[in-house]
């Protein structure tokens, strides 16, 4: 039992089966959204554009009969066998909504990706220029010292190590040094307080930090 349900955990917590879930709920939603526009604005723009054409209801009254069915003398739709034109038209008009808005959607998103993929290789083309750079002026320092460009790039990136992390350890404790002075400065802010100022303070500075 306990292998079953570390199967079923691996198996829904997997990247494919979230993504699959997403989009089938953005799909949904999407879906409602392309109908509701449909049916909502479109199809009513489109009855009164031919009612004010035709004198007529618009697609719900285009349809062509070809076996009647009448029910107490009046045709019945439900009886008689014809073409129905205008939910024809309907569904042409969805297909072309929901291709023009996905369309537009994945053009935009590969706009997006191709202004990400410019932007990462001009960043590859600058450190590539960088390090063009920067081994050339190893090899340089190597030659006037007599060394090997492989001993003395070697050398370098020990150096290059060792600074970073002096330049680590000096920025922890400068951010250190000023937690202790503010820390400092606080303790002297409320000596010089009464008790209502101190909780007033202290209730002002727990808003701030959320």
């Amino acid at each position: 039992m306990k292998n079953f349900i570390k199967e079923f955990k691996e198996f829904i917590s997997r990247g494919n089966i979230i993504d699959l879930a997403v989009a089938v709920i953005i799909g949904g939603a999407f879906s409602a959204i392309v109908t509701a526009l449909t049916q909502q604005i479109i199809m009513p723009l489109v009855n009164w554009a031919l009612a004010a054409v035709g004198g007529k209801e618009g697609l719900e009254s285009a349809y062509t009969i070809l076996s009647p069915g009448y029910t107490d003398g009046v045709l019945d739709l439900t009886k008689s066998i014809y073409i129905d034109w205008g939910a024809f038209i309907s569904a042409i008009l969805n297909f072309f909504i929901i291709a023009l808005v996905l369309f537009a959607i994945v053009k935009v998103v590969n706009r997006s990706k191709k202004r990400i993929s410019s932007v990462k290789a001009k960043a590859q083309e600058k450190l590539n220029k960088e390090l063009i750079a920067e081994k050339k002026e190893v090899r340089m320092q190597a030659k006037a010292e007599g060394k090997s460009f492989k001993t003395a790039w070697k050398e370098h990136l020990i150096q290059k190590e060792e600074a970073a992390k002096r330049a680590e350890e000096e920025k922890v404790a400068a951010e250190k040094a000023e937690a202790e002075r503010a820390a400092k400065e606080r303790e002297e802010i409320l000596k010089s307080m009464n008790t209502t100022d101190k909780l007033l303070y202290e209730i002002n500075e727990k808003l701030s930090k959320n």
